[in-house]
């Protein structure tokens, strides 16, 4: 059995074959899938299709840093009205991203500093996006950490030097798609980091991993990274699904 703790899977550029391909991937073993949220445009279709799947669909609550503009005090007090209705797995995915803009840091920073005290709060764990960001979120977290915090940094792409401040931490690696590309870099940081701190991710649509690179990404493909990561690892693929699996179990509580 295989989780894929990352995945949007309501995206649109699913709609047209969106649960045929949830069905394929759970016959092949990969039985639960969690859905982190983008922004209030994301919620309904996020919530329709746990709806579908409420056996195998896990939403999250969050606004991703992509998506801090000038509204942002209205989004987030939608997130927060929504964290108040009903039970989330998780705040997510939150934190920051310095790829597209840099100019916008202060007020991703205040998003993320807000959205990381509600998690405390509901005691509730937190998935990190830190594209171009990854010291700046792990020293935020570091500041931050109240010894109960949890979570996962989200498509880890980072050195083994911060791999390690970041499981010292207490929190998990999302490993994903671009651990299978031949300039990734993961090659040089999973054989040194124990499995019982890592999970599986594809991220989809996006970062599809090889041979499917370049093409639209889908939860199935999970099962072409937990065989990189075994590889990786000097282990069966077995060992590769039980360990990352639990952990999923552990810091989502499902």
């Amino acid at each position: 059995m295989l989780i894929d703790t990352h995945t949007h899977l309501y995206a649109e550029e699913f709609n047209s074959d969106r649960n045929v391909l949830i069905e394929k991937a759970i016959h092949n073993g990969i039985s639960k899938f969690y859905l982190p949220n983008i922004d209030s445009s994301s919620i309904a279709p996020m919530l329709s299709l746990e709806s579908h799947f409420p056996k195998n669909c896990f939403a999250m609550m969050g606004l991703h840093p992509c998506h801090v503009k000038n509204d942002v005090k209205n989004e987030l007090i939608i997130i927060s009205d929504w964290l108040k209705k009903r039970e989330f797995v998780a705040i997510g995915e939150i934190g920051m991203d310095l790829y597209w803009d840099k100019t916008n840091l202060d007020r991703q920073l205040v998003a993320l500093e807000i959205q990381v005290e509600w998690a405390k709060a509901k005691e509730l764990p937190i998935v990190l996006h830190c594209r171009e960001s990854i010291d700046l979120t792990i020293e935020f977290i570091e500041n931050t950490h109240n010894g109960k915090l949890k979570g996962i940094f989200h498509c880890f792409t980072g050195t083994l030097d911060q791999a390690k401040r970041i499981v010292e931490m207490g929190f998990l690696l999302g490993i994903g798609g671009v651990s299978t590309y031949k300039n990734g870099g993961l090659d040089q940081v999973i054989p040194y980091i124990g499995l019982e701190h890592l999970v599986l991710e594809t991220d989809a649509p996006y970062l599809a991993p090889v041979p499917y690179r370049g093409k639209r990404n889908e939860s199935f493909y999970l099962i072409d990274i937990a065989k990189k990561l075994a590889e990786l690892k000097q282990v069966s693929l077995k060992n590769v699904a039980d360990i990352t699996t639990e952990n999923s179990k552990i810091v989502f509580g499902i």
